[in-house]
C-alpha cells in the first residue's frame, strides 16, 4: 500500500490553509499546516512536499526557503505567489524552490504542480508566458516592486523607505493595503 504525499503549507491566511487542506485531502493528500516560520520549523513529519507562500504576514517566504532546505532536504518547495510578474518567482527558484505557482490558484492547479514536482519535472518556464494573464496594473507593478525592494532588504521598513525615496510612514500606510 502506497504512502500518502506528505504536505505543508505554509500561508498566514488561515482560510486558504483550511480550503487547501480540505480539497488537497480529498485528492489523497496528508496535509500540515503552518502560518509562520516557526510552525513550520516546528513540524516534525517528513515531508515530500512544502507550498510556502512568498509573504508570510511581516515575514518573507524567501528568506524561509534555505532553513526548510536543511530541515527538510528531500522535500520539494513550491513556491506559492501573488506577485503577477515573473521576477520574484525567478528569485524563489534560485534560491530552492523547486517550483512556482500564481494565485489565484485551485486545487487542481496545486495538484499538477506538486505531482510535476514529485516525477521529477519541475523544469518552470522562465518568460513571461509562464505567467498567463493580462498585464498588470500600475497599482499592482507599484505594490510589487515594493515588496520585490522589502524582500531585498530583509524586511527592514527604514531601508527600503529610503531605497524607494519615500518617507517611512508612507511606505507603511502602502505595506498595509492588500495586491491591488
Amino acid at each position: 500500500m502506497k504512502e500518502k504525499t506528505k504536505v505543508l503549507i505554509i500561508d498566514d491566511d488561515p482560510v486558504y490553509c483550511r480550503l487547501l487542506d480540505k480539497g488537497l485531502g480529498r485528492l489523497g493528500y496528508q496535509c500540515n499546516v503552518a502560518h509562520n516560520a516557526v510552525q513550520a520549523l516546528g513540524t516534525e513529519d517528513q515531508l515530500d512536499v512544502i507550498l510556502l507562500d512568498m509573504r508570510l504576514g511581516e515575514e518573507s517566504g524567501l528568506g524561509l526557503i534555505p532553513d526548510l532546505q536543511l530541515k527538510f532536504p528531500v522535500s520539494k518547495i513550491i513556491m506559492v505567489t501573488g506577485y503577477a510578474n515573473l521576477a520574484p518567482a525567478v528569485t524563489a527558484v534560485k534560491k530552492g524552490a523547486s517550483n512556482y505557482i500564481a494565485k489565484p490558484v485551485d486545487v487542481n492547479d496545486i495538484h499538477a504542480i506538486i505531482q510535476e514536482s514529485l516525477s521529477g519535472d519541475d523544469t518552470q518556464e522562465t518568460d513571461a508566458e509562464a505567467i498567463p494573464g493580462q498585464a498588470p496594473s500600475l497599482k499592482r507593478l507599484e505594490w510589487e516592486h515594493i515588496h520585490r525592494v522589502l524582500d531585498e532588504n530583509e524586511g527592514n521598513i527604514s531601508r527600503t523607505a529610503q531605497k524607494l525615496g519615500m518617507h517611512r510612514r508612507t511606505l507603511q500606510r502602502k505595506l498595509k493595503k492588500h495586491a491591488p
